[in-house]
């Protein structure tokens, strides 16, 4: 089966028609409604088809799927089937050796073992195969680190080895250029992590992660959402509605919080309200302002805490929205009953 090369280098292309994707929303996640667990223990109990909440035992849901082999074994020996071995052919990999060979190390004593085993690893894989099979396995450690699904993984592993075929990044730390896959496969998959997260996750300095992102960015004309297998014009930088979704989930927030403070955003930017902060600084003094404009009770440090942003930094931004709050709040919330002024307090910190 022929796969077509995924991250294709940046070519000028005919201006095509925006296409609309569909996928699932990979940044919610999914919880208990009964416990609320923040890290839930779902189980699929295969045998009656439910899904169940290991804690609580509240059924999520029924007739689910048995994703499990489907085979079964005839045979007089115990064990599994002989014919069924090994892993599945795994599309990044391809060109290079899959099956591997594993010597013993008992060899009494002779030391022939080792020498079998240098010899073996010499002759299996080149150097840059090495490499490329450590850098996997790293990414695939930081995801799982990072609580992101193996979609992000493998567009992460996808761009790795087409700058390494490219040699885009020669030079670089190997943390760094992982660190930078990572970052633009979380905005390809529209679940963005800021500069400070990744960094935080991989211990690589801000600066060289922004070398080797920009590196990438121009050689593969990369934008949020693009298609790993074709080329697309660039697009605008991660803003902070698309973290809005991570934060209202991560602060126990309901669904209208998120749409209202998407709202108010839009027009702080459309008046030119609080121009020049981060998106993360944005966001997390737009959830606090829309928190107090609808009546619910959400303290600047849990905000903080989860946005990764200072108490000070959302409270500027909440003065500058409180300053132009008729600009900002429609009058079909206050005649509804859903936003009330007078729930916003007045903070006159300097």
């Amino acid at each position: 089966m022929a796969y077509a090369q995924p991250f294709p280098l940046a070519a000028p292309q005919q201006p095509k028609s925006a296409q609309q994707l569909f996928g699932p929303d990979l940044a919610v996640r999914l919880i208990c409604p009964e416990c609320r667990d923040p890290n839930p223990n779902i189980v699929e109990e295969f045998g009656s088809g439910d899904l169940v909440c290991g804690n609580c035992g509240l059924v999520l849901g029924d007739r689910i799927v048995d994703t499990r082999s489907e085979w079964r074994t005839f045979a007089n020996d115990e064990g599994d089937d002989p014919s069924r071995v090994g892993a599945a052919s795994d599309p990044l990999m391809e060109g290079m050796e899959q099956l591997d060979t594993v010597i013993s190390f008992r060899d009494g004593g002779s030391g022939i073992a080792r020498e079998l085993q240098r010899a073996a690893s010499r002759s299996q894989n080149s150097r840059s195969e090495r490499n490329i099979l450590t850098a996997f396995r790293d990414i695939s450690s930081w995801c799982d680190q990072f609580s992101l699904p193996k979609t992000i993984s493998d567009i992460a592993k996808q761009l790795y080895k087409r700058s390494d075929e490219e040699k885009l990044l020669r030079g670089k730390p190997l943390d760094a250029v992982i660190a930078a896959c990572i970052f633009i496969a979380c905005r390809q998959a529209h679940v963005p992590r800021t500069f400070r997260e990744i960094c935080n996750l991989t211990h690589v300095s801000k600066k060289v992660l922004g070398q080797c992102y920009k590196a990438l960015e121009q050689a593969f004309n990369l934008s949020p959402g693009a298609n790993a297998h074709q080329s697309s014009t660039p697009g605008p930088s991660t803003g902070p509605e698309t973290l809005l979704v991570r934060y209202c989930n991560h602060l126990d927030l309901p669904a209208n919080v998120q749409s209202i403070c998407s709202d108010i955003i839009q027009a702080a930017r459309k008046h030119g309200i609080a121009d020049g902060r981060s998106p993360v600084s944005i966001a997390g003094g737009a959830i606090y302002f829309t928190c107090h404009l609808l009546g619910k009770d959400k303290h600047a440090r849990d905000i903080s805490a989860v946005a990764g942003v200072s108490e000070g930094t959302i409270k500027l931004v909440y003065r500058l929205y409180y300053a132009e709050k008729e600009k900002l709040v429609k009058q079909e919330w206050i005649d509804d009953g859903k936003a009330k002024f007078d729930n916003l307090p007045f903070d006159s910190t300097k």
